[in-house]
């Protein structure tokens, strides 16, 4: 099928009728399970399809249940035993056998099925679907309906497993689910506008490179990863591109891995990790006293915007040689941790709030150090309301090592956008205009500018964008002529209607004297006679 916007609006209405009292920010956690399950599921089928031999999986396991299990293993990293496909819950459904227990119990065996080597990949995938909650009704019988609703929601939606539709689905989900769980939603999810912008200018020159690795040290629901990818000819590929992130939310984490593997990734190119980025590094880092990190042709970041942190005992770690962030602005800490891990001819682009870009103390000094290691490639300002969690204006910085080059392009793209609702939204051309200017790097009449070192220390290493580029629009000359006959035309207006409106409260007749009382006081505001 294709995933046309009609038919996107259709699958939304359709969850939302099927959801109930669940808040959408719980809500989304089963849906993905299912949607992820259903996946799993017919993955696995289609590959059963290819070894059986024309025998049912209840024969193969039920020949040698043990072997069986390690040649699914092998394959696909997991095992789904018979009677636990999402066909055998459907066919459970028509014939009246269905309880939820069949889901629970499944979820289990799939758990203790998972192979040693892809426990990182799929051990605890679903544990944020806790089918015993009053959420879903208040005993097992209601339950279990709620559940056949979610199967039968999945089921009608038609997805192959293999289809690049699938994971452009769950990325509209996520988007969606985004926008309808408030604050909650920036722990997960970052425009496509702005991800889009970020993947075409880290891989500008580079598509064609035949091995490529991506690291996102915050990476939500991994969408700057996938995003990133889908520009390099090989995207797809298996080994081609490896895939690294971390995420402190253990649901968030959960979603970025179905979402990878839904949009096609083998498991074992991935390689995320449900931890705190800030208080111990990874990938790699310190092992036995030796720091041993692991580098990147691309690092890619929409971290949490000026968080607290622990910046305790720091000065010793290698990633914060610039200095160290203060303790309620995580934001340069994040910068200085992707940094550490880009390669030399790496490139990295991080998206953080205007305040990195003019606050003072340990902040200025950090960003001195940036600028004069010549790290900082390029700042652009964004509109304000274009993310979920937030409506204030953000920055995409561009950063890189071992520049011969110590200027900075500066662009303001603050102005283009499409006002929507209650929120802004980056238009393609907003996003191409970008990208381009960043790549010819030239100077662009209030929008880009390229300052030298020598402006910026002229600065004090201020990098608050209006600095640099100049954006006022002077006002066009007012035509005194023109406006004086605006005046007596509206003076000559006002007396007309305030005569009207004299003659007609002379024609009324009072016959209260409270009312007449108020006539009176109108007509004494008037200046009646």
């Amino acid at each position: 099928m294709v995933l046309t916007a009609e038919k996107e609006a259709l699958i939304w209405k359709t969850l939302n009728d099927t959801r109930g009292k669940i808040e959408p920010s719980v809500y989304k956690d089963y849906i993905f399970g299912v949607m992820f399950y259903k996946f799993l599921s017919e993955k696995a089928q289609a590959w059963l399809v290819t070894v059986s031999r024309g025998q049912s999986w209840s024969e193969i396991w039920g020949q040698d249940p043990e072997q069986a299990a390690a040649l699914m293993q092998r394959k696909l990293g997991y095992v789904i035993q018979p009677g636990d496909m999402f066909s055998d819950w459907k066919a459970a459904i028509n014939t009246d056998k269905f309880s939820i227990m069949m889901v629970s119990d499944a979820l289990v065996r799939f758990d203790q099925g998972v192979a040693p080597e892809a426990k990182d990949d799929f051990a605890g995938i679903f544990a944020d679907m806790d089918l015993t909650s009053s959420r879903l009704g208040a005993n097992a019988q209601t339950r279990t309906a709620t559940m056949m609703d979610w199967i039968h929601l999945m089921d009608s939606i038609e997805l192959d497993a293999d289809a690049d539709v699938m994971g452009d689905l769950y990325e509209y989900l996520i988007g969606m689910f985004a926008a309808n769980s408030g604050a909650k939603a920036g722990e997960f999810y970052t425009p496509h506008q702005v991800s889009d912008i970020m993947a075409r200018i880290l891989t500008a020159g580079r598509e064609k490179q035949e091995t490529y690795s991506l690291y996102d040290p915050a990476m939500g629901s991994g969408s700057l990863l996938l995003t990133t990818a889908s520009y390099m000819k090989n995207a797809g590929v298996q080994g081609a591109i490896k895939y690294y992130g971390q995420e402190w939310i253990t649901t968030t984490y959960n979603l970025a891995r179905m979402n990878l593997m839904m949009h096609g990734v083998a498991y074992n190119d991935i390689n995320l990790r449900n931890a705190d980025t800030l208080n111990g590094d990874w990938p790699d880092g310190v092992v036995a006293g030796v720091d041993n990190p692991r580098m990147f042709d691309a690092v890619m970041a929409n971290p949490p915007y000026s968080q607290n942190w622990d910046n305790t005992n720091r000065e010793d770690d290698p990633r914060f040689r610039f200095g160290v962030a203060p303790k309620s602005k995580a934001d340069y800490a994040f910068l200085l941790h992707g940094l550490y891990h880009l390669r030399d001819n790496g490139l990295m682009a991080i998206v953080l709030p205007h305040g990195v870009l003019f606050r003072g103390a340990a902040e200025e000094r950090i960003r001195k150090e940036l600028l004069e290691e010549h790290n900082i490639v390029a700042v652009i300002g964004l509109p304000e309301k274009i993310f979920t969690n937030t409506g204030i204006p953000t920055i995409i910085m561009i950063l890189a090592k071992n520049r011969a080059d110590d200027s900075v392009l500066f662009i303001d793209a603050s102005k283009g956008f499409e006002k929507q609702k209650n929120s802004n939204k980056l238009r393609q051309e907003d996003v191409d205009k970008i990208v381009q200017t960043y790549l010819a790097r030239q100077d662009v009449e209030k929008y880009a500018h390229i300052a030298t070192m020598a402006e910026i220390r002229e600065n004090d290493y201020n990098l608050n964008i209006p600095r640099y580029v100049d954006t006022f629009e002077e006002e066009a000359p007012v035509d005194t002529a023109e406006l004086l006959a605006d005046m007596k035309s509206l003076k000559a207006e006002e007396t007309q209607l305030s005569a009207d409106l004299k003659t007609m409260m002379a024609d009324l007749t009072v016959t209260d004297p409270a009312n007449q009382q108020l006539l009176d006081e109108l007509k004494g505001v008037l200046d009646y006679d």
